[in-house]
């Protein structure tokens, strides 16, 4: 059986003041707490970093995630892919 890949999403962010952030593109999350979320997408991994962060909402159909805070400090990108692949990345799709 072949797996169809989803052709990618386009990647943007829209910042509401400090406070509200759309990102879309979103692949995939990787960790998220009150003073960081770090997700992936198709250009790399991105981290938000702030206070009083919360997801409001996430679609993985169209990767899409909405997050607010008391306050959005700061967002870098790395070139990091997520690995994929292995028994591991099977079993958890």
């Amino acid at each position: 059986m072949v797996e169809e890949k989803k052709p990618a999403a386009p990647h943007n962010i829209i910042m509401e003041g400090r406070r509200k952030m759309t990102v879309t593109g979103v692949t995939e999350i990787d960790s998220f707490d009150e003073q960081s979320v770090v997700l992936f997408c198709e250009t790399g991994e991105l981290a938000i970093r702030g206070t009083g962060l919360h997801i409001n909402r996430i679609d993985v159909d169209t990767g899409e995630l909405s997050l607010e805070g008391e306050r959005i400090d700061g967002l870098s990108y790395a070139d990091n892919l997520p690995v994929r692949g292995g028994i591991l990345g099977r079993l958890f799709r």
